[in-house]
């Protein structure tokens, strides 16, 4: 099935990599590499709101403060398990750090500024909890080290097996430091799926040792569009690659063909999202198409300081026209399982600017960290949940500055997310998902307060810090944790697709053995498979992925700390 063009639909990280690849793996001429997408931010997105305004979800939801900065969310790094990542950006320069490959850059600004988190978990009454203490009993001890234990061919025992499900006779579970903070670093959530949470035991197992103070976390020198997508985009335009910007795929043309799950792309139905005019695109015999079949920013919408973001409730297009592929061959999944159930997937985030540090040392006096090292999580001090216990109800991210390049050096920004967005504030009666970006700084302001060590209290400020903010720009993105939902193995079509001959799915939604998703790992990876199979390079030739859970020593370790 060698080809010598590709149609990428999809321009996020995933398909970037994969034409990389292409170009200098199997020596393809980057003009014969066409991307159609309605951005290129991804999932890895970073920028000056004003970037945003003008995208395809916003449209519709024009904004009243376009100043400061936005990230719809935040991605950790670890270079330990992200090895395809690393493997990428040490083939593309850096494009703030002269001389630098993109993987050269981060490790420089990492090894000068380690992760040492002290204050991983606040609760009122409490500070800063000792979190290293996992609170784990025998039980969760038992059902964890089954995960841990479970062989690569019996997954498909957890096929629509929920966390909860799977802990269903152990409640103690979601009562300990352990589950606060793995929620909370991963996004996971009790109605998440157990499959899921079995791979993260496997490649993240060496993270029980060091969840507390997140030491195996590495970070890029400013926000990752800047530090990963611009780099990208540059080198592949500088290689020739074809980016069609704001266009998108909706429909697909297919071979008719005798045996039913045979799939060969003939054509795509693109639609300009400026003037919402079709066209077609012919695929012909020499060309390969490589989809990213699902975007967790998908559906994405923002607000601004006085007001909330809106609910979009348009199903992904992404997934939407994966859908339409599924309607016609009965092997490549079922994106409802993801993109249909909103209760599971949904949170909201907010980017906080602010034209003085006053609000960042407030935070940083509270925490007693300093800014890079922290994803502060605060625990409510009454029951939250469905199971009458208490949870989480909000984390931060106070990064080092600047996070941006254009930042300047009076400017703070922030970043923070409520996992559950339809929970009621605790200061701000209503549900996080209805607030503005105002009342989201007042719940923080909140909830750093109920913390507070003294002397004095950060409360006696509210006044003077919200003086300070530029924005607070709220999102709302229904399919953010997607990629976690409860499945089963086969709901996600393999990367390479039984007996198709010119396509290839790509990203969080395509299946691939042992890679765990919500990584730039799995994204990169599934990039690489494409790449090398329509390239014509032996699969043998990807980059190796460790596996730390056949590791003894790094057993040993994740044992004794279970035991803490």
């Amino acid at each position: 099935m060698i080809k010598t063009k590709a149609i990428m639909i999809g321009a996020g990280l995933a398909n970037m990599a994969a034409a990389v690849y292409l170009i200098q793996d199997g020596h393809w001429d980057g003009k014969n590499i066409t991307f159609y997408g309605v951005d290129r931010h991804g999932a890895n997105d970073g920028g000056a709101t004003t970037d945003f305004t003008d995208e395809y979800w916003n449209r519709a939801h024009p904004l009243a403060n376009t100043t400061g900065y936005v990230a719809r969310g935040g991605r950790m790094l670890n270079y330990r398990t992200y090895v395809d990542l690393m493997d990428l950006l040490d083939r593309i320069p850096s494009i703030t750090e002269p001389g630098m490959t993109a993987a050269e850059d981060t490790r420089d600004f990492d090894a000068k500024h380690r992760t040492y988190d002290v204050a991983r978990l606040m609760q009122a009454g409490k500070g800063i909890i000792n979190a290293g203490k996992l609170g784990l009993n025998n039980k969760d001890r038992a059902l964890l080290s089954k995960l841990v234990l479970m062989p690569d061919k019996d997954e498909t025992q957890l096929d629509n097996v929920s966390i909860a499900d799977y802990f269903k006779d152990d409640p103690h579970m979601f009562r300990t430091n352990f589950w606060y903070m793995w929620e909370t670093t991963f996004a996971f959530r009790t109605q998440s799926s157990a499959m899921e949470l079995r791979r993260y035991m496997h490649e993240m197992i060496y993270e029980f040792t060091q969840i507390e103070h997140l030491v195996g976390v590495n970070r890029t020198r400013y926000n990752q569009f800047e530090s990963i997508m611009l780099p990208l985009i540059k080198y592949l335009e500088g290689q020739g690659v074809i980016f069609k910007d704001n266009q998108i795929v909706t429909d697909w043309q297919f071979k008719d063909t005798a045996m039913q799950d045979e799939i060969t792309v003939t054509g795509l139905v693109v639609q300009d999202g400026q003037s919402q005019s079709t066209y077609d695109v012919e695929v012909d015999d020499d060309t390969a198409v490589i989809f990213t079949n699902g975007s967790i920013t998908d559906s994405a919408t923002m607000g601004d300081y006085d007001t909330p973001a809106p609910e979009n409730m348009d199903y992904g297009i992404s997934a939407a026209l994966w859908k339409k592929a599924t309607e016609r061959f009965y092997n490549l999944g079922s994106p409802d399982k993801f993109f249909n159930d909103r209760n599971a997937s949904e949170w909201s985030s907010f980017t906080l600017t602010t034209k003085n540090h006053l609000f960042l040392n407030e935070i940083v006096r509270i925490t007693t960290q300093e800014p890079g090292n922290a994803l502060n999580s605060f625990l409510s001090t009454t029951p939250i949940t469905p199971l009458n216990q208490k949870d989480v109800n909000m984390s931060i991210v106070v990064h080092h500055q600047p996070h941006f390049t254009t930042q300047k050096p009076n400017e703070t920004v922030l970043w923070g997310y409520f996992l559950y967005p339809r929970r009621q504030g605790e200061f701000v009666h209503k549900p996080y998902i209805q607030m503005t970006g105002k009342e989201m700084a007042q719940e923080l302001i909140g909830q750093l307060s109920k913390v507070d060590p003294g002397p004095g209290n950060i409360k006696d400020k509210e006044k003077e810090i919200l003086a300070s903010i530029v924005n607070c720009i709220p999102v709302y993105m229904p399919y953010a944790s997607a990629l976690f939902n409860n499945r089963a193995k086969a709901d996600r079509p393999e990367v390479l697709p039984k007996h198709a001959t010119n396509l290839a799915f790509t990203g969080e939604f395509a299946e691939q053995p042992y890679q765990m998703v919500f990584t730039e790992q799995s994204a990169v990876r599934s990039g690489e498979m494409a790449a090398y199979h329509f390239a014509g390079v032996p699969m043998e030739n990807l980059v190796k992925t460790p596996r730390y859970d056949k590791d003894p020593k790094t057993l040993l370790k994740a044992t004794k700390k279970m035991f803490d």
